[in-house]
């Protein structure tokens, strides 16, 4: 088995972990590769740097929060690499394994006992295709306190005009992220559909909808003079500007997870119980 890692450089049991990690496989006669960010931190794996975009592997590990697997999986653009997710963060609804139950889980996954999940993505287009997104596009004001006035269509049929802060438009992974916190929907990853939810909306009566994943979505900016900012997963930025036309529909692509188990009620009624004051 070929395995690449990946981690957030800037934590520092982040980096320990991985070295650990490393060790474990190379004694289990795992050829690993590991992300150059990694190996600026621990040299003595200088000969295993590899490039995301270019890991030529069976796995990928992704030590972090949402926040690495989201990068993780936009270096890895169409490859059909599945991410193995450990997670470092406060809550992260894409990882799947704790830390403490990292090698345990190696274990299983090196005898096979796992499987591979695939989960749905958005493709982008704003007058040229842009990176598809696995959770949401955010578009938002550039300007703070400032509302735009957006034309949201569904399949050529206007579904809302409304004045708002913003707008997400996620896939059911991306339900539990930022959509969730604006009052969206949970919707189960095997669910075909997408999420439009509202930010902040002025009127009260817009309200998050859920529509098929096989809809085009179409959203507009109705005022002159107005500019807006699509966020792509939080990585990627593309200026909005007057009557511009950004459309959403469901990708080609798909992003692949590496799972041991397919409890994903119980995963969310956990993770919900995290990430507050009463957390720590």
């Amino acid at each position: 088995m070929r395995i690449g890692i990946v981690t957030r450089h800037d934590i520092h049991r982040g980096v320990e972990l991985a070295e650990e990690i490393v060790d474990f496989l190379i004694k289990e006669n795992v050829e690993v590769f590991l992300d150059p960010l990694i190996v600026s931190e621990l040299r003595r794996f200088h000969d295993l740097s590899c490039n995301i975009d270019e890991m030529d592997v069976d796995i990928i590990i992704a030590i972090g929060g949402d926040g690495t697997i989201l990068r993780t999986q936009s270096l890895i653009g169409d490859k059909k690499i599945p991410v193995f997710g450990v997670n470092m963060g406060t809550v992260g609804f894409l990882t799947e394994i704790g830390p403490e139950e990292v090698f345990h889980a190696l274990k299983e996954v090196l005898a096979g006992n796992y499987f591979v999940e695939e989960r749905t993505r958005l493709e982008v287009w704003h007058n040229r295709e842009l990176a598809p997104a696995l959770n949401e596009v955010v578009i938002m004001t550039r300007k703070a306190a400032k509302m735009l006035h957006i034309e949201v269509k569904v399949d050529d049929e206007i579904v809302e005009e409304l004045r708002a802060d913003g707008l997400i438009v996620a896939t059911p992974s991306g339900s539990t992220a930022y959509s969730m916190s604006a009052g969206g929907p949970i919707v189960d990853p095997r669910v075909d559909a997408f999420i439009i939810v509202p930010i902040c909306p002025f009127k009260l009566g817009s309200r998050p909808t859920v529509v098929s994943g096989e809809s085009i979505i179409k959203v507009r900016l109705l005022r002159e003079g107005k500019k807006a900012v699509a966020v792509i997963d939080g990585q990627y930025e593309e200026e909005i500007n007057y009557m511009e036309e950004v459309i959403f529909k469901k990708s080609n692509q798909y992003a692949y997870f590496v799972r041991l188990t397919k409890e994903f009620y119980k995963k969310v009624r956990e993770k919900l119980m995290k990430g507050g004051i009463d957390s720590e």
